[in-house]
């Protein structure tokens, strides 16, 4: 689709979110036809996983609050 992306905004950085992030990291540049676990298929509606963009995240932690994603 070229250059347009899939915004997202996480809710609650935990466990759940960590490992959407990960693995959005772990398989940007996997095969149109690469065998993914836990994906069906690296494209989906003309979308690469690459094409997912994490834009902003939100939790009531103290401890997460005004830290960069990869840090919270």
């Amino acid at each position: 689709m070229g250059n347009k992306k899939v915004r997202v905004a996480i809710i609650g950085v935990g466990n759940c979110a960590a490992a959407l992030v990960q693995g959005v990291q772990y398989y940007k540049d996997a095969a149109d036809d690469a065998e993914i676990p836990g994906l069906m298929h690296a494209t989906l509606g003309g979308y690469h996983v690459r094409d997912i963009e994490f834009v902003a995240a939100f939790d009531v932690v103290e401890g997460k609050v005004g830290k960069d994603l990869s840090e919270a």
